[in-house]
């Protein structure tokens, strides 16, 4: 490309990185921490282009082209099939793409990791905890402050090839493209019918009861099941606390 079509796909690659960062889409590649870097990403690439389209414009002003000096009489064309690499940068102003769901969830094992610490729980009441932060304390806890609780926690439905039911929240590192899952297992009360992707509020008790994931062996944890509540998919889909 030449200058003016790099300054033109700089500017709308910025645009497009600052429309992201000033709205929830950046949500769908990266974890919320990390939008000052977006937005700055998006800064730097519009003063790179406007910078480039005044370099060429003072050029030109002085009646200097790119191919003077060096004995070439003509300027290479580029073929304009070549602007259609600008389409998925419009694609991506325009559509916000599907967060990672259920398919990729039950063909990747769990990512549950044993966390640095936990916080301290409330002695008494019910709890509203984060999905990977109850399947941490059950797991690497043993339910400890957990058991005889009402436990409530939100993530979306998944089931496996034998049809058993999973409450997952995929869980971010930096983006979206190293999202892993973190899985609960559904006992009790499970509503007859689930949806695959549907988000549930889910409220039940803990158990001790666990397996294997039938595709890394990590640990799965269970919750059983007194409540079941279709919720909209939340403002952030990913969950980034299970690294803490």
């Amino acid at each position: 490309m030449n200058r003016q079509a790099q300054s033109a796909v700089l500017f709308v690659l910025g645009a497009a990185l600052l429309h992201a960062g000033l709205t929830d889409l950046y949500l769908r590649y990266v974890k919320a921490g990390l939008r000052p870097l977006v937005l700055a990403a998006g800064v730097v690439l519009i003063a790179t282009a406007l910078a480039t389209a005044w370099y060429e414009w003072r050029h030109k002003d002085h009646g200097e082209g790119p191919g003077e000096g060096h004995g070439e009489g003509h300027v290479h064309r580029e073929p304009r099939v070549s602007w259609l690499l600008v389409l998925p940068l419009f694609a991506l102003i325009l559509v916000a793409p599907p967060a990672l769901g259920s398919y990729s969830a039950m063909r990747t094992g769990t990512a549950l990791q044993q966390a640095y610490g936990y916080q301290k729980l409330p002695a008494d009441g019910p709890l509203r905890l984060g999905l990977a932060d109850y399947a941490g304390r059950a797991v690497y806890e043993h339910g400890r402050g957990l058991a005889g609780r009402q436990i409530t926690i939100t993530g979306f439905a998944a089931l496996d090839r034998s049809g058993a039911p999973y409450l997952v929240r995929m869980a971010l590192n930096c983006c979206a493209a190293d999202a892993q899952p973190v899985k609960v297992g559904l006992t009790g009360q499970v509503p007859p019918v689930l949806k695959p992707d549907g988000w549930l509020q889910v409220t039940g008790t803990y158990t001790a009861k666990r397996t294997k994931d039938s595709v890394n062996g990590g640990p799965i944890p269970y919750l059983q099941v007194t409540r079941a509540e279709p919720v909209p998919t939340p403002h952030d889909p990913y969950d980034e606390t299970w690294n803490n």
